[in-house]
């Protein structure tokens, strides 16, 4: 089911179920999907809490960035591991949400000392996006067509390269301020990233569904999960990035 399954989703992509075949024992079910997908929220929630009642103590953020690297890269490393070896995901994917929400947390501190109010506005925006995403693709007012998906893993392709283009120039003095400023392009340009990141939720949405429809392997609930939370923690970087912006301009 190639095509049926694309996504722009590193970890939702059409390889994510190949190889995992139907389900011997217990399938994969939606409910499933849904309670492993609160559980990982919920360990996001716990370690940035952690990491945010730590910053807002002492105010150093030599603290909360290194706790948001060790929590970055760390997340990073442990997708790399849950893409590739699927079958491990009940176990990586909680791992997974605990070191992003050490990022997560660390990073959200930072900005809500400069701009207050900034992190609980743009967690009610991530989640009003998902909600109303999701009651948009029950109703089938946006159509998960070829097209549709091709579009959006192709601009998603797009920003990942302009995003991995920013940093190996920034070793070399190459810094693109328009595009990361508070002038009109930058917001601009925040919008258009916002924008496809709530879209990738669409194509996850379909996934899970073509997913469960397909009778996938228990396991594949955890991992699931895990990709619906990848695109849900770059859509709120993305909105508290956006959010930044805007707050400059004041």
């Amino acid at each position: 089911m190639p095509q049926l399954m694309r996504t722009s989703n590193p970890a939702l992509n059409d390889q994510a179920f190949r190889g995992a075949g139907v389900a011997i024992g217990e399938p994969m079910t939606l409910q499933g999907t849904v309670n492993k997908t609160g559980v990982l929220l919920l360990c996001v929630i716990a370690t940035a809490a952690w990491t945010w009642n730590i910053f807002m103590r002492s105010h150093s953020q030599e603290s909360a960035m290194s706790l948001a690297m060790v929590g970055g890269i760390g997340g990073f490393i442990v997708a790399l591991v849950t893409i590739f070896k699927k079958t491990w995901a009940p176990v990586t994917a909680p791992i997974y949400a605990l070191l992003e929400g050490l990022a997560l947390g660390g990073i959200s501190a930072i900005f809500e000392l400069r701009f207050p109010g900034i992190a609980i506005q743009a967690v009610s925006l991530t989640f009003g996006t998902l909600a109303v995403l999701l009651l948009v693709y029950r109703s089938g007012v946006i159509p998960v067509t070829e097209n549709f998906k091709l579009g959006v893993v192709a601009a998603t392709g797009g920003i990942a390269l302009f995003y991995l283009a920013t940093i190996v120039l920034g070793f070399f003095g190459v810094h693109f301020t328009t595009i990361n400023g508070s002038g009109p392009i930058g917001i601009g340009f925040s919008i258009f990233v916002v924008i496809i990141a709530s879209l990738n939720l669409v194509l996850d949405f379909d996934f899970i569904e073509n997913a469960v429809r397909a009778g996938a392997p228990k396991y594949m609930e955890w991992y699931a999960a895990f990709g619906l939370m990848v695109t849900l923690i770059w859509l709120y970087f993305e909105i508290l990035r956006l959010l930044s912006k805007l707050r400059s301009r004041n």
